[in-house]
C-alpha cells in the first residue's frame, strides 16, 4: 500500500488497487487495512478523492443500518470506486434511502421468499440434473464453470425473472460484461445500455400480463403506478445480473472443497451437515474485488473514537467483517461446525441482497449434486493451474476442470 500526505486530519489515505489474486486467498491490501484499524481511509483505483472504510464486524452493521448514511446522496458524486463505468440509475433500490426502498423492492418481494424458494426447489433441480447427467453421459474430463456453474444459474435467473430463451445468451452476454473491468468504461457501459433497454422493452411487453415471473410483476407493478418505469428497470437490473455472482461464488466453493480432502470428505459423507458447512464456506470465501457502493455520510458520526464528517463518503466491506475475530473465533480457519455463524456474505439491514435465497439455494443444489453424481470427484489439473478470472469486481474461477471415477 502506498501512503499519501494530506492536510486533513485522520488517518492516512491509502491506494488499494485492483489485485488480480489467484484461488481463495484473501485480499492482502484488505487485511493490512485491518490490521490498521476499524476505520481507515481507502483510494480506489477509479472516481476521485477518498473514503472511509469500515472493517469490523459491528460498524459494518451499524453503518449498513443506519439512515445517517445515504447511499442516494452518492449518486451524484465521483466517489472513488473500483467500476470504471459509474451510472447510477435513478430509482435503483441499490441506490435508495427508505422508505423508498421498502416501496421499490415491495413487488418482486414475493417471488424470493422461503416459501417462493421451497416451490422453485423442484423445478431448479430439473433443469439442474440434464447438466449433471451430460457430464457423466461424455465422462472425465470436464470444466465444471462451462458445464454446470454457467449455464444453470443462468437458466434459472432467466426462468425466474421470465427471459425469454432466444434472448438468454445476449442477456447473459450483457450481464458478465457489467462484472467486468476487462473492457473498461465503455465496455461497461454499452452492455448496461443494451441490458437496460432490453428490460425497458419488456416491461413494457409484460404490462398487462398476469405472469408470476418477475418481469411480469414488474410490468404489472409499473401499470399500477406503483413504481415508474426508470425505477422498474433498476429493480431489475441488478436481480438480472445476479446470476453472474453465483457461477463465481459456487466456483470458488467447489475449489475449497478440491483442493482440501478433509472439507470434501465431511461434504461428501454427512449430507445432513451441508447447510452448515456452506454457511462457513460462504463466510470464508472473498466473493468480490475490493468493496461494492458507497454511502455519503449526512450528518457528522461518530465511530471508532474518529469523526466522520458530514458529506465523508463511506464504505464497508463485508469480507472483512466476515473475518472479525471478535464475531469468529480463528477467523481464518474454515470450521464446518462454527456455531452460531451470523456471517454478512449476503449483505445486512435494508440493502440484504433480495435474492439471497435464490442464490444459496442454487449453490446448495449444485454442490450437493456434482458430490452425490461424481464419485470420487477431484481436480484435473494442479491447484496452482486453475485459471482465475482477471479485472473482475467478483472474484472466481475462469475454468474448473474436473475428473471423476
Amino acid at each position: 500500500m502506498t501512503e499519501e500526505t494530506t492536510t486533513l486530519t485522520g488517518p492516512p489515505v491509502r491506494d488499494w488497487p485492483a489485485l488480480d489474486l489467484d484461488g481463495t486467498e484473501f485480499d492482502p491490501v484488505l487485511a493490512d487495512l485491518m490490521r490498521e484499524g476499524p476505520l481507515t481511509r481507502i483510494r480506489l483505483p477509479h472516481g476521485e478523492g477518498w473514503a472511509w472504510l469500515a472493517t469490523r464486524y459491528e460498524d459494518v452493521k451499524a453503518i449498513t443500518n443506519d439512515p445517517r448514511f445515504s447511499r442516494t446522496a452518492g449518486m451524484d458524486r465521483q466517489v472513488t470506486r473500483l467500476a470504471p463505468h459509474f451510472a447510477p440509475r435513478a430509482g435503483s433500490p441499490a441506490w435508495a434511502d427508505q422508505p423508498d426502498h421498502n416501496r421499490l423492492r415491495k413487488p418482486v418481494a414475493g417471488a424470493f421468499t422461503a416459501s417462493a424458494m421451497k416451490r422453485l426447489r423442484p423445478r431448479a433441480q430439473e433443469l439442474l440434473d440434464p447438466l449433471v447427467e451430460g457430464l457423466l453421459r461424455d465422462g472425465p474430463p470436464a470444466d465444471l464453470v462451462e458445464r454446470v456453474l454457467e449455464p444453470f444459474p443462468v437458466t434459472l435467473i432467466s426462468e425466474v425473472m421470465g427471459v425469454p430463451a432466444a434472448d438468454r445468451d445476449q442477456v447473459h452476454a450483457w450481464a458478465a460484461t457489467i462484472v467486468s473491468t476487462q473492457g473498461g468504461a465503455e465496455a461497461s457501459a454499452e452492455a448496461k445500455k443494451g441490458l437496460f433497454g432490453w428490460i425497458a422493452r419488456t416491461i413494457r411487453e409484460r404490462a398487462d400480463s398476469r405472469g408470476d415471473d418477475v418481469y411480469s410483476l414488474i410490468g404489472a407493478a409499473v401499470r399500477r403506478g406503483e413504481i415508474s418505469e426508470e425505477e422498474a428497470v433498476g429493480l431489475a437490473g441488478p436481480l438480472q445480473i445476479g446470476g453472474e455472482a453465483v457461477t463465481h461464488n459456487c466456483g470458488q466453493t467447489l475449489y475449497l472443497l478440491l483442493t482440501r480432502p478433509e472439507l470434501m470428505e465431511r461434504m461428501r459423507h454427512q449430507p445432513e451437515a451441508r447447510p452448515g458447512a456452506l454457511d462457513e464456506l460462504l463466510r470464508h470465501v472473498p466473493h468480490r474485488t475490493a468493496v461494492g457502493l458507497a454511502r455519503i455520510a449526512l450528518e457528522d458520526v461518530e465511530l471508532g473514537g474518529l469523526r466522520i464528517r458530514a458529506g465523508d463518503p463511506v464504505y464497508v466491506s463485508y469480507l472483512a467483517a466476515n473475518r472479525d475475530p471478535e464475531v469468529f473465533p480463528d477467523p481464518d480457519r474454515i470450521d464446518l461446525d462454527r456455531d452460531p455463524n451470523p456471517h454478512l456474505s449476503f449483505g445486512y439491514g435494508p440493502h440484504y441482497c433480495t435474492g439471497a435465497m435464490l442464490a444459496r439455494l442454487q449453490i446448495e443444489l449444485m454442490v450437493g449434486s456434482l458430490l452425490d453424481r461424481l464419485p470420487g470427484l477431484r481436480l484435473a489439473v494442479p491447484a496452482d493451474q486453475v485459471a482465475w478470472r482477471r479485472k473482475t469486481m467478483i472474484r472466481g474461477p475462469q475454468s474448473l476442470p474436473v475428473t471423476w471415477d
